[in-house]
């Protein structure tokens, strides 16, 4: 679990493959249409999708000479899992910086 976390993270640490997992989110690509909007090769854009199989988040079907590249969920739904932990614990942490630093409530007479 921790090496396919450390995994995803290193995968998505990459801008151009956080892209490509965007793009992957609306459906089925090649790797030359994941190639196309990035300014890198049909090689660096295969490289690039090796990285995200690896992580699991991306899976490639071969017909031919043409690859086809589906997204994989999973992988994503346990980084986010393991974010939302640090996401109640800075809450809190905020929560309670607000508490400090508000005016006390005004009292009624």
């Amino acid at each position: 679990m921790v090496e396919q976390l450390d995994a995803v993270f290193h995968a998505l640490s990459d801008p151009t493959r956080r892209a490509m997992v965007r793009t992957l989110a609306s459906g089925e690509q090649t790797v030359g249409e994941l190639a196309a909007p990035h300014p890198i090769s049909l090689a660096a854009a295969s490289k690039h999708v090796k990285v995200l199989e690896r992580a699991g988040l991306v899976h490639r079907t071969v017909h031919g000479r043409r690859h086809v590249c589906r997204l994989e969920p999973r992988p994503l739904a346990a980084a986010t899992d393991h974010l939302r932990f640090y996401e109640r614990f800075w809450n809190d942490r905020l929560d309670a910086l607000e508490a400090f630093v508000s005016p006390p409530p005004e009292e009624s007479p």
